[in-house]
């Protein structure tokens, strides 16, 4: 479990009455400047070509045509730390302020890369967030309605303020005092701190345009001391772990990383003893040419499952396919192929040619609710990459979510959801997927795919 960190109340309240005793002193912040307000000793541009300026003790990023994303980083690299800064950014600009990131020969060419805390001027309103630069993209987006406030923290045209707290394999964030990014990761552990002019390509309307930045100030010495409590929804990355607060949340684990506990093969009463296979912390189901269920065959939960969210990340292989079933009952004990249920569909579009058939255009594609509705916004990762796979079951509200972005939503039980039923290879199944509650299931369709990380939080209608 990973451990919270928060100042208990009494310490707040003697720092901040007992300034000029021992105790106050002692638990005083040791504030460092990583800018001087005069030039940018101890500072280093990478990759881009936007010009850094100092003027009137700010740091002033400008845009330039034809040119990567710019990066002016520390020299120093930092590793558990409390950064606070304040910036002013153009409406029409994006940006962003790198945490932990690095710059190594061997990864694009030296191509900067790691945890970005965006600065996001636009409609989107997504200043705050987390995105992994480089590398695997959005890790914490402002698209949930849990992160409304959030989206209200940035103000446009004045200046903002940061304050990133990095302990552990937690990052936090909040925009002018308002909490945004609450999210564990353990990508890269230590880096360096960068300031990014993102680039304009060759739109010669956005160049001259100015992104600053002051008052850069960080704490390296025993930050955990003033680390402070967030309330923002927590988006763990961790492999086959839960955090306090995730499990205060009422999240549970539906794969230990170790063991088959939890699951058993559908239509039996134990795990199959052939065709899947635990290692690394992953579950994967083997290659066995494409059948369907005609290997170990589909494994389902031991539990039922009505209203709940569930979280899991999974990565296939080329020209993969596989599924996660829910409201799974197992009445058709005769059936021949996988065990009947809504499908959430897990497929390679490219070279699968399952994702060119259905009654529905696109409705057998990657994240699809299968052979009924086509997903739509996908930002799948490249083959090899895990992705992060979220779905929701609230009453009869359904929600698809692929790598942060819900991708589908639809009522089960509905007038238009009978009538997509009715025109698709379920149509003979009665009340298909209108079940108060079923099993969950991960398809055996005999191609590789692994799965890791599996939780599950339920929840009252």
């Amino acid at each position: 479990m990973i451990k919270k960190y928060f100042i208990p109340v009494l310490l707040i309240v003697l720092s901040s009455v007992m300034t000029s005793c021992t105790l106050g002193k002692t638990d005083k912040p040791d504030w460092k400047y990583l800018f001087n307000g005069n030039n940018l000793d101890g500072w280093v541009q990478m990759n881009g070509e936007a010009p850094y300026t100092v003027m009137d003790s700010v740091i002033v990023g400008t845009t330039v045509v034809n040119s990567p994303n710019s990066f002016l980083c520390t020299e120093q690299n930092y590793g558990d730390f409390i950064l606070e800064l304040e910036f002013k950014v153009n409406p029409e600009m994006n940006s962003g302020v790198q945490i932990r990131s690095l710059s190594l020969p061997e990864y694009q060419n030296g191509r900067v890369h790691g945890y970005q805390i965006e600065i996001d001027p636009s409609e989107r309103a997504w200043t705050g967030g987390i995105y992994d630069e480089g590398r695997t993209g959005w890790l914490y987006p402002l698209n949930d309605d849990e992160n409304a406030q959030a989206r209200t923290a940035f103000k446009n045209g004045e200046w903002n303020k940061f304050r990133v707290e990095a302990i552990g394999n937690s990052i936090k964030t909040w925009v002018n005092g308002i909490p945004v990014a609450n999210l564990y990761a353990d990508i890269t552990a230590s880096g360096f701190i960068a300031l990014q002019v993102h680039s304009i390509g060759s739109d010669t309307s956005k160049a001259g345009e100015q992104i600053m930045w002051k008052n850069i100030r960080i704490i390296t010495e025993n930050p955990i001391k003033f680390a402070t409590v967030s309330p923002a929804r927590v988006k763990s990355y961790l492999l086959n772990t839960l955090t306090d607060e995730e499990i205060d949340d009422g999240w549970k684990l539906l794969f230990d990383g170790k063991t088959s506990n939890g699951w058993r093969k559908a239509y039996a009463d134990s795990f199959p003893s052939q065709g899947w296979k635990i290692e690394n912390g992953e579950l994967t189901v083997l290659a066995s040419g494409g059948g369907e269920s005609q290997n170990g065959g589909d494994i389902v939960t031991l539990d039922e499952y009505s209203n709940f969210e569930l979280d899991l990340q999974f990565k296939i292989t080329p020209g993969a396919n596989s599924g996660v079933k829910y409201f799974v009952t197992e009445k058709e004990k005769n059936n021949p192929g996988s065990a009947i249920g809504l499908e959430y569909q897990i497929l390679d579009d490219k070279l699968h040619p399952d994702a060119k058939l259905g009654n529905h255009e696109g409705s057998r594609t990657l994240a699809s609710l299968y052979d009924l509705i086509a997903a739509n916004n996908k930002r799948e990762n490249a083959m090899g990459e895990w992705n992060n796979l979220r779905l929701i079951s609230r009453g009869t509200h359904v929600e698809h979510w692929l790598n942060g972005f819900k991708v589908l939503e639809y009522e089960r039980g509905s007038p238009e959801f009978r009538k997509l039923v009715a025109e698709s290879k379920y149509a003979h199944y009665e009340n298909f997927g209108e079940a108060e509650k079923g099993h969950l299931l991960l398809q055996d369709h005999g191609f590789l795919v692994s799965f890791r990380s599996i939780k599950i939080k339920e929840f009252e209608k």
